[in-house]
């Protein structure tokens, strides 16, 4: 084989690699994506139950990553502390090192039956779920069958006379190794992907235990690196937490480079051949930082403090909206494809804000901060503001010609900016409100009812992506999903206000102190997800997915 050829067979394999682990985790994503943010964000109660409850979403979604940018969102919306995020960080980095031993068994047996069972699922299922079930089969599936095309593709190098002098250089050079370990990652943005990569070519003899050993605690930098650049930008909460965890990360790989290095240990303890050599050290070193780091969670919270302040007032609140140039152009008012592009993006910038005043309210219930209900509440005039635009920009939109679907879409969008001033109303006249006066009468939820709460809230957020999602895409699939998640969110409304009732006739007395703001709270949160859901009907109605009413025919 040809060296160019070879090159190539092995690009095709390391990309179905990774591939594959992205579907996996995008399957995961799609089915259960609102169960893992409940749990994540019911992750305060210690470092070690935080640190757990990463390690189990991290072997789910097959991603440190992932589980790092969830937890961003929740810590710069105040839902996490930065203490508790950091520990499930760490925890979420053995979870991702778990994904890897499991990956490693020799499984090849299993994938003809992954591959049907999760083709006829994906294909024939009739939920979304079942769907997702098949997409994660297929996944893992491709996985095994990558590892075997990475085993087949560098059996010619095994003989070939340049590589022996290229791992030889890198063998001495492990600064360079690991330097290019931790940059293959970050391009690649998944460390599972590339410890598989180093683990099989180690398994071929490719690659020495030392050179593999160097390449694996480089990917576990490049792995810290990707949710650090994900996040710059971002609100200050948000970039401390993965920068917290890329610090403890560098710290230890550098720490674990030279230890190897110079200390020379004895490594064969660690497993039979290179590839499990490799396998086995990276768990046992991300399980070492994260019991050694644990207890250092709080000095880290505190530098990172330091190190990233917090924004000052121009740079936050009304005065950063103000500052934000409208989308609506009015020089494509003649062209209108391109203004209902715009009044979309508006739409959009729109749906920000009101994110910013609906993810903190979980938290302004529990700590009653009147200040900043005051700030929050003040974002309101901006979504009033941005409504009143999109309306005067379409009704002088339809006063040009438009085809029958322009103007059909026209309708659609305006409708939907009515439904986000509503949903802006909620949160600011009703949620606020319930959350000033919980504060001002001291009162407390019941841990049941509490945790309602808190499910409710994160299930409201969650649609609201998929909304925002049906909205850019208008996607069928998506738009189905989110009918389906509004009569889900029905039930469990009724559910919450039966279990609360019975908390009442139980005599629970901080039940019978919040009864009227537990009810109006589910009320208000079961509102604003119907007016989310909205964005789905005119997709479903041409579909014939939606019936035009719920009565039964007369006979």
């Amino acid at each position: 084989m040809s060296f160019s050829l070879l090159v190539l067979h092995l690009a095709a394999a390391a990309t179905l690699l990774i591939w594959a682990v992205r579907m996996v985790r995008t399957g995961v994503e799609r089915a259960h994506g609102a169960a893992l943010r409940r749990i994540l964000h019911r992750a305060e109660g210690g470092r070690l139950r935080a640190a757990g409850a990463g390690a189990a979403i991290a072997v789910l979604l097959q991603s440190s990553t992932a589980v790092a940018m969830l937890a961003a969102g929740f810590a710069a919306s105040g839902a996490l502390g930065l203490a508790t995020g950091l520990a499930m960080l760490l925890g979420a980095d053995v979870g991702s090192a778990l994904v890897v031993q499991i990956l490693s068994v020799d499984l090849s047996w299993l994938m003809p039956f992954l591959l049907i069972a999760g083709g006829w699922l994906f294909l024939k299922g009739a939920s979304r779920g079942v769907k997702q079930t098949g997409r994660i089969l297929m996944g893992i599936a491709l996985i095994l069958l990558s590892l075997r095309m990475i085993g087949e593709a560098t059996e010619p190098l095994r003989a070939s006379t340049f590589l022996p002098i290229v791992v030889g250089y890198l063998r001495d050079d492990f600064v360079t190794a690991f330097l290019l370990g931790a940059l293959f990652t970050w391009l690649i943005h998944s460390s599972v992907a590339a410890i598989l990569l180093f683990m099989a070519l180690a398994a071929e003899g490719v690659l020495p235990v030392e050179l593999g050993l160097s390449l694996m605690l480089g990917a576990n930098l490049g792995g810290g690196l990707i949710a650090v650049g994900l996040t710059r930008g971002a609100a200050p909460d948000a970039q401390r937490l993965p920068l917290g965890n890329f610090a403890f990360r560098a710290l230890g790989a550098v720490a674990a480079l030279l230890t190897v290095h110079f200390l020379e240990p004895p490594l064969h303890l660690a497993g039979g051949d290179a590839a499990r050599q490799i396998v086995n050290l990276h768990l046992g070193f991300n399980l070492a930082l994260a019991l050694l780091c644990l207890p250092l969670t709080g000095p880290m919270e505190q530098l990172l403090r330091w190190a990233v302040p917090e924004a000052g007032p121009s740079e936050q609140g009304p005065d950063l909206l103000a500052a934000r140039v409208s989308a609506l152009d009015r020089s494509v008012l003649r062209s209108p494809g391109r203004a209902l592009a715009s009044t979309t993006r508006e739409l959009l910038r729109m749906s920000e804000i009101i994110e910013m005043m609906l993810r903190p309210v979980m938290e302004l219930y529990e700590s009653g901060d009147r200040e900043r209900i005051k700030r929050i509440r003040r974002l309101d005039q901006e979504v009033n503001a941005a409504h009143s635009q999109i309306k005067l920009y379409l009704a002088e939109l339809s006063r040009g010609t438009m085809s029958a679907d322009e103007a059909q879409r026209s309708m659609e969008l305006a409708g939907f900016a009515i439904n986000l001033e509503h949903v802006g109303d909620i949160v600011a006249k009703s949620l606020l409100q319930l959350a000033a006066e919980k504060a001002d009468h001291r009162l407390r939820f019941s841990r049941e009812g509490w945790r309602e709460l808190t499910d409710l809230h994160a299930r409201v957020l969650n649609n609201m992506q998929i909304a925002l999602n049906v909205l850019v895409s208008g996607d069928y699939n998506s738009a189905r999903q989110l009918v389906e998640e509004k009569d889900r969110m029905r039930e469990l409304e009724r559910l919450s206000r039966q279990r609360h009732l019975q908390r009442l006739q139980s005599g629970a007395r901080e039940s019978v102190e919040t009864s009227e703001i537990h009810l109006e709270t589910v009320r208000a949160l079961k509102e604003i997800n119907s007016l989310f859901a909205t964005i789905a009907y005119p997709i479903l109605t041409e579909s014939g997915d939606l019936l035009e009413s719920r009565l039964a025919e007369r006979a």
